[in-house]
């Protein structure tokens, strides 16, 4: 059997700048070789937090819906909006909850703190392990070609519009070498007080 992650496809990637955060996704839904869909998002926007899920599709959405109900939850509770960090561990011990059965998703996070205006990204194994980080994250499909290309583009302190344009660069040269994504993109670039989103036009084959 072939690992159930990689059954749909899907690359994701998130990038910190100097005040700013951005994080982007492919559009591709697949049956392994098989193209379903060129519209399936796969970045879910919960306050200022962001979540981006790859792996099997149904996990993406149930767990899209399972975050959305415990944030929501979250906000009445405490009477605020749920930071990233937080929002990080409220996803880790969502997926640790499930470790005998886990969902087949690789989540990455992304968000600009509202206190510190300082940008926070981090990464997940399948059963909610951390990887935090302070440069970029990748997941999915093609993210050794994702590692490889990040590697190469990205510096320290970029501004918002350089910012995207590094992340646009190493999403979109990596699907070209995965088949199992691509298919067009979206990003988001967050500062602490906008969030630019904008789609990406690639090849269709």
């Amino acid at each position: 059997m072939s690992d159930p992650s990689s059954i749909n496809g899907g690359s994701i990637v998130a990038m910190a700048g100097k005040d700013c955060v951005a994080i982007a996704c492919d559009m591709r839904l697949g049956m392994q070789a098989l193209t379903v869909s060129n519209d399936f998002p796969k970045i879910f926007q919960y306050n200022n937090s962001f979540i981006g899920l790859t792996g099997l599709g149904t996990d993406v959405t149930t767990l899209s819906e399972v975050f959305r109900y415990k944030v929501n939850m979250y906000n009445l509770r405490e009477e605020r909006d749920i930071e990233p960090e937080t929002f990080a561990n409220l996803v880790s011990t969502t997926l640790y909850e499930k470790r005998f059965g886990p969902y087949f998703v690789g989540p990455v996070v992304a968000g600009i703190n509202s206190k510190s205006g300082k940008p926070y990204i981090c990464g997940f194994d399948l059963i909610g392990c951390i990887n935090f980080a302070k440069d970029f994250v990748v997941g999915g499909t093609s993210s050794h070609q994702l590692f490889g290309m990040c590697e190469s583009l990205w510096e320290p302190d970029l501004e918002p519009e350089d910012l995207f344009e590094t992340i646009s660069q190493a999403l979109m040269n990596a699907q070209d070498r995965d088949a199992l994504s691509g298919w067009g993109g979206i990003v988001y670039v967050i500062t602490k007080d906008k969030i630019v989103k904008r789609l990406l036009k690639t090849r269709q084959d």
